[in-house]
Formats: C-alpha cells, structure tokens, sequence
C-alpha cells in the first residue's frame, strides 16, 4: 500500500482582493468541492513555476490577470482517488481589469465581503487557513 504522502499533487491557488477588501472567489463547478467556494487555482503543470500556474489559473477560471505576489502559505488536502493536494497560495493583485467572468472549471465568480463570506458555502478548511494568514476579505 502507497502512502498517499508518495503521492503528493503540487497545486497552487491566489488570494486577491480588490481595493475594497473583498477577496475574490470561486464556485467549483467540479469535483472535490463541486459547488463549494474556494480561491480560483488548479494544478502545477511539469516544468511550469508556481507563479506561472497561478497566472494561467487565475486566466483560466476567471479570467484576469494577475501579479503574483508573496506565498501566503500552504495546505494539505486529500485528493479524489487517492494522493494530497499540496496547495501553495500566493498573495496576488488583479491588473488589467477587475470584472471576473467563470470560466473553465468555475461554475460562478464573485468578490465578496466578510458578510457575503460567511454566507457561502466554502471548501473545507478554507477559511482556517485565510484567518491564519490574515486574508479574510473585510
């Protein structure tokens, strides 16, 4: 039997907030987390770097431009079929234009304040994690 650790999946994900301090969110129109809110981010692809997967993520599902800041942090999650996702989130700033349309793999796109965050449904551990690092929307 493999460890699932063996099996590490390297993903990243992007935490942004507008001028407003809402943070921008995703409604996962796939599994794990189908119809649960989560940052907009996906999987590192081979021979792509962290700040390259979170810019054609974030293009990818909402479809913005972003400058990839500072790691946040990182988390782990058990992936469907086995393994874990090793996901890095990184501190991001949108630019070019704020208007997120879903794309890809979301089935909606939103900035949200505080009050609409605690409305949503979001993937598991997802809001530890934000208050760990101090980025909650306000």
């Amino acid at each position: 039997m493999t460890d699932d650790l063996d099996r590490l999946i390297r993903c990243v994900g992007a935490i942004i907030h507008d001028d407003h301090g809402r943070l921008l969110l995703v409604q996962r129109a796939t599994e794990p987390g189908r119809g649960r809110w989560s940052l907009p981010g996906g999987r590192v692809e081979p021979g792509e770097s962290d700040a390259d997967a979170v810019r054609r993520e974030v293009f990818e599902e909402v479809g913005l431009a972003v400058r990839v800041g500072q790691l946040a942090g990182s988390v782990r999650r058990a992936a469907p079929g086995g393994g874990t996702y090793e996901i890095f989130d990184y501190r991001c700033a949108a630019v070019g234009g704020t208007d997120p349309r879903p794309g890809d793999d979301a089935a909606d796109a939103r900035w949200v304040s505080a009050a609409d965050y605690r409305a949503l449904p979001v993937v598991d551990g997802l809001t530890d994690a934000l208050a760990a690092w101090s980025a909650l929307p306000r």
